[in-house]
């Protein structure tokens, strides 16, 4: 399989660049042991103190939970779009046999930190693991070349949701299976960005984009993918996201209005699965 040259460098836009360079969110104790996204804490106890421990087990949760919706995984080649600092893909490669585990992201920092951080399994699998920088609206990858693709709470970031639809269906073989999770606004009401932003200061300063779950199943669809199924996860990431939030944050400030924004209907957390068919 040969690699697409053609791709386009994106820019990378400035809220994204802060959050992910300078920023290193990945360093914020909200996050720790290295994931970047809110949890699937289903199984935690939320009516006790939540430690550190319990934070990490639910990011490395959601992980689990979305790779095995890909399973069968053995001896495939998978993709992870947005794979920030890499250690998802570890996981991808250490607990599921994969036969080669790649990882995407736009932004050059987290690609040098996923390096430094996933350096020893680099050094032990290098033929098993990779980390490569490119847009999700424009892969530089062959037609084809991944059995599996997933994208764990990096798609709000995508500025053209459309694109990224076509090119998962571009680099999915036939058979091949995507699962992306994510929050996104449940329906189409035109009203529901506006709201978004006004209740989080993520979609007002646009490191946030309020798409919605219909414009990414239709996009999905356009791009000849089939059996598209939407799960909605909130009630196993917000209440957890929250009480975590509680430790940090006083009650209405911003960040604690995820659960608000998910109560009023305007947010919540999905898993989307779709296959590219076979000809």
């Amino acid at each position: 399989m040969t690699q697409r040259s053609g791709a386009t460098p994106h820019p990378i836009p400035p809220a994204v660049q802060e959050a992910y360079g300078p920023g290193d969110l990945g360093s914020m104790s909200l996050f720790g042991g290295g994931f970047i996204n809110f949890g699937y804490w289903q199984g935690i106890d939320l009516d006790r103190p939540l430690t550190e421990h319990d934070r990490i087990t639910s990011q490395r949760a959601m992980y689990r939970h979305v790779l095995g919706a890909l399973a069968p995984t053995e001896g495939l080649r998978v993709l992870e779009v947005g794979c920030g600092l890499g250690v998802g893909a570890a996981v991808a490669l250490g607990e599921y046999g994969f036969a080669h585990v790649t990882g995407l992201d736009i932004h050059p920092q987290q690609l040098e930190r996923a390096g430094r951080i996933n350096a020893d399994v680099l050094a032990r699998r290098p033929e098993q693991l990779r980390f490569v920088p490119g847009a999700a609206e424009d892969m530089p990858f062959g037609d084809g070349e991944f059995d599996r693709l997933y994208s764990i709470e990096a798609a709000q970031h995508f500025r053209d949701l459309g694109a990224f639809a076509r090119e998962v269906g571009r680099v999915l073989r036939p058979g091949g299976r995507v699962e992306v999770a994510g929050f996104f606004v449940p329906d189409a009401d035109p009203a529901r960005a506006g709201r978004l932003a006004e209740l989080l200061d993520t979609f007002a300063d646009g490191l946030d984009v309020a798409h919605t779950i219909p414009f990414l199943v239709g996009s999905l669809e356009r791009a000849g993918l089939a059996g598209v199924r939407v799960t909605s996860i909130g009630a196993s990431v917000w209440p957890g996201w929250d009480r975590w939030l509680a430790g940090m944050w006083e009650p209405g400030t911003w960040p604690r209005n995820f659960l608000r924004a998910y109560h009023e209907g305007s947010l919540d957390y999905f898993t989307v699965a779709a296959e590219r068919p076979v000809a």
